[in-house]
Parts: structure tokens; sequence; C-alpha cells
């Protein structure tokens, strides 16, 4: 392990840590925070792009409380902040991968890098929303992701994942940008997909389209 010139534990090729005091860090958001409604598709915020992080204030940490209390209530494993209706580039996530290590962390301004040809390695598996409860679908997806933004303080970080976790960090930057991930999916797909939240009651609260 390296130290980053920030203070922050950062590994050997300068990927952040966030593999450590998962349960310390998660439960001290949590406790801050309260947990507020989850948006649903079809709620404007969720189909446009938000707007940076530019002030990294105590307003911010409090959302970030928030959101991590939102996403446990929820029992997620990933939130963006437009998924409790802010219009914010920040997601956060209490995430495992395919080793079932957890990793537990906040992005702001998250940029998904490109990767080259040889890492492009699908892996389609389910994924499903909580902001489409009770449905989900196959989905091919990078089995690997490396997301570029900033932390709570504003220093730049370099998140990367594998597996299940390079799923979430591709599908939380995703919503960011508006972009759900049953807008990957064909015509028919995304029909299969609202059909079933048609027919799940959500189990956690939800703000309802007016």
């Amino acid at each position: 392990m390296a130290e980053h010139e920030t203070g922050q534990r950062v590994d050997d090729e300068g990927f952040v840590v966030d593999t450590e005091d998962c349960e310390e860090r998660e439960r001290a958001h949590r406790e801050r925070g309260t947990a507020r409604p989850i948006t649903v598709v079809g709620n404007p915020v969720l189909h446009r792009e938000c707007r940076d992080v530019t002030e990294f204030d105590g307003e911010l940490a409090k959302l970030i409380d928030d959101m991590f209390a939102s996403q446990r209530a929820a029992e997620g494993v990933g939130l963006a902040a437009n998924q409790i209706g802010v219009d914010l580039k920040v997601f956060v996530y209490d995430c495992p991968d395919d080793e079932g290590v957890r990793h537990v962390g906040v992005v702001c301004n998250p940029v998904l890098e490109e990767l080259p040809a040889e890492r492009r390695v699908l892996d389609d598996s389910g994924e499903g929303c909580l902001s489409v409860p009770g449905a989900y679908a196959s989905l091919a997806r990078p089995d690997y992701a490396v997301v570029r933004g900033q932390d709570a303080e504003g220093r730049p970080i370099t998140v990367r994942g594998t597996g299940y976790f390079a799923r979430c960090l591709q599908h939380e930057t995703d919503h960011l940008y508006g972009r759900l991930y049953i807008d990957r999916l064909s015509k028919r797909e995304r029909k299969d997909v609202l059909r079933q939240m048609a027919e799940n009651t959500p189990r956690y609260e939800t703000v309802p389209n007016d």
C-alpha cells in the first residue's frame, strides 16, 4: 500500500482502498443520516444529466449521510443522488465484488474510463435498480470498471471494480448522466421489466410520479 498525497490510502497502482473499516464507515454515515424515499422511473430527475458537485461542504456531507441511510433502508448496494431527488453528480456504494470482498465509498463527479479492447470481457448477469423496484433483467456489461472522480472533500480519486462491483460502478455512473439500466435494454426487454415493476409492490418508500 502507498500513501496518496492527500493522505488517502491507495494501493500500489493508485486506486483508492475502499475495503478497510467498511462496517464502521458505513455505520457512521448511516447513523448521521436520514433515509429518504426513492424516486422511480418516470421521475424527471432520473432522466437528465445531473449538475456537477462544486461545493464540497457540510451540505454535501449531510447529503452523503442521507444517501447511505437511504441505501441501507432500501437494501441497495449503490445509490445515486438523483435516486433521492437530488440533482448532483454523487453516488455512494456498499457493494461486494465476486470474491465477496466488501467495498464502501462515495464518488463525486464520476467519469467512467473507456476500457482497452483486451479488458472488455462482458458479463451477462442479471441487473436490478432501486428506481425500478421489483424488476430484473440480464444486461451485458464489462466485468471490470475504472471510475475517476472526487471524494467528499473534493480530492481526486480513482476507484476500480471487478464483477458485481464493476457492474455497480457502471450502473451508478449511468444514473448521474440520466441513464437507467433499462435504457440499455431492447424494447421488448424494457417492456418486460416495466411489467415486472407494475406487478410488484416496492419494499421501501418511493416517491410517486404525479
